[in-house]
């Protein structure tokens, strides 16, 4: 295992003797959610992770090591410094090297779950492909999740991936990098606010252990890297589908109106749909980061039975 890994001592001793144990991203505590929601959300994944009889192991840099297994006092200094940085897999060494504290992505808590051999990993959504602003230059923005997915044995579970990407080309990208779409009592794959994307799972598992199965024979082949298990939003806090893409149209528009490209699309996009949706984007983000927390701490409790 890297020198440079920090595992909490209960998340050691849980791989120790082969319980089991969830990653969780910290970029929903740092940059995902404002205050107080955001620990407020992380506390309730890793309280629904424990409910399950898994142990939850948040991820992040922090004091020039990477950490796997974070309390609550960590998430807030997270939170609150003011040299946090966003971290994808690719900005690890950097981080640790210039002592910078870092929340983890999805990429980069692939990336540490599967060099601390932790095989779940529980997340809102992942990054895809970025839809082209009409009228703007043509440009590929794909994200580093889909490739470090493709690369770590590790299952992610999530709610798809945001309805303001290219949802198609998303999917295209993770048939060519050889990862398994894999619905969970679901057919459809979901777009993170919405359980209606109109596209197909690879395949539908409405049984946990079959699941599990599905898992291990996938990982028992050569080479063979992550998973992507989707689980709908929850009903109660879902969105429909036109409503869903109606706010993204107009935050879309307005964002190519006042300029903004790049790394600041997204958050400028889901800040733009927190304000026109009241709120109820920001209510559907938590309900099933908890969710996704929760399933991930149920399989693998599964996976280690």
């Amino acid at each position: 295992m890297s020198e440079n890994l920090l595992l909490a001592d209960e998340v050691a001793h849980a791989l120790a003797n082969e319980h089991a144990v969830v990653a969780l991203e910290s970029s929903i505590v740092a940059q995902g959610l404002p205050a107080p929601e955001n620990l407020e959300v992380g506390q309730a994944m890793q309280t629904a992770v424990r409910q399950q009889g898994a142990i939850p192991a948040m991820t992040a840099v922090l004091d020039g090591r990477l950490r796997v297994g974070l309390s609550l006092d960590d998430m807030a200094r997270l939170a609150a410094s003011p040299e946090g940085r966003k971290c994808g897999a690719r900005d690890l060494g950097s981080a640790l090297a210039l002592g910078l504290p870092g929340a983890t992505t999805v990429s980069a808590t692939v990336a540490i779950a599967a060099a601390a051999g932790i095989r779940v990993f529980g997340t809102g959504g992942i990054g895809g492909v970025h839809r082209t602003t009409p009228g703007a230059p043509a440009k590929t923005d794909i994200s580093a999740d889909l490739l470090a997915m493709s690369r770590a044995p590790v299952a992610v579970v999530s709610s798809g991936a945001k309805s303001l990407l290219d949802l198609p080309t998303t999917l295209e990208a993770l048939e060519a990098l050889c990862v398994p779409v894999l619905g969970y009592g679901c057919d459809q794959f979901p777009a993170f606010y919405t359980a209606d994307s109109g596209l197909e799972v690879s395949y539908r598992f409405d049984d946990l252990a079959v699941l599990a199965e599905a898992l291990r024979a996938h990982w028992s082949l050569p080479g063979s890297g992550g998973v992507l298990v989707c689980n709908p939003p929850p009903r109660e806090t879902a969105m429909g589908r036109e409503e869903v893409e109606a706010l993204v149209r107009d935050a879309a528009s307005a964002a190519n109106a006042a300029g903004i490209s790049g790394g600041a699309l997204t958050p400028f996009i889901l800040s733009h749909m927190r304000d026109a949706s009241s709120g109820q984007t920001l209510r559907v983000n938590a309900a099933l980061a908890v969710a996704n927390a929760g399933l991930a701490g149920r399989l693998a409790v599964e996976l280690e039975g």
